[in-house]
């Protein structure tokens, strides 16, 4: 979700971009796929056109332009003033990501704890998506950037509190990067990391 990603509202510090703190109302604007795939394209891609963006995302410009829509009404999405001219619309995205609350996951409403689910699953599918497309094009990439990159797994023993920290940290360390690299720098790139932490049963 660049990605929406959910962080169980983490404290926002001066160097995390703006973060929406999502509410039920929310939640449940949110939680369809396609919504979830139009906003993520905004945030990573920057503003776009409902026609652009259903090119990008295979859909009909009739599906695209209704959810953007729906997205607006809930804050999720505005209208770029700086872009388009006559009848042409373009949307950006208003934040840089979301934080959910984990009681949704334990709401007594069951359609709050099924629009969690969507959202959550959504998620985790793009995710997928946008590793897979790595591994389909890393060959194209230089060997610097495909040594620059990684694809590791771990498994520590931890209290619930500790993996708290341990997220909490590698946020940290994440967002004191932002800022060091200037647009322009020749041979950069946008760098996507995903970040999953959760427990397993040991038998």
């Amino acid at each position: 979700m660049s990605t929406t990603e959910p962080n169980d509202d983490h404290t926002a510090t001066a160097a995390e971009p703006k973060v929406l703190s999502i509410d039920t109302r929310a939640l449940r604007g949110l939680a369809h796929p396609l919504r979830l795939r139009l906003l993520s394209a905004l945030r990573e891609y920057g503003p776009a056109t409902a026609s652009g963006l259903a090119d990008r995302l295979g859909e009909s410009s009739g599906a695209t332009s209704y959810h953007l829509r729906q997205l607006a009404s809930f804050g999720f999405v505005e209208d770029d003033p700086t872009r388009g001219k006559g009848r042409e619309r373009w949307w950006r995205a208003v934040h840089a990501g979301a934080s959910f609350n984990a009681q949704f996951l334990y709401d007594a409403d069951p359609e709050v704890r099924g629009a969690m689910g969507v959202v959550l699953h959504e998620i985790a599918t793009l995710h997928a998506q946008e590793l897979n497309t790595w591994l389909g094009t890393m060959h194209e990439w230089s060997r610097e950037w495909y040594e620059g990159s990684d694809l590791s797994d771990f498994k520590v023993r931890l209290t619930p509190e500790l993996s708290r920290e341990l997220a909490d940290e590698v946020h940290e360390l994440i967002n004191s990067y932002r800022g060091r690299v200037p647009e322009d720098t020749e041979g950069s790139a946008v760098v996507r990391t995903h970040l999953h932490i959760f427990p397993r049963p040991t038998d």
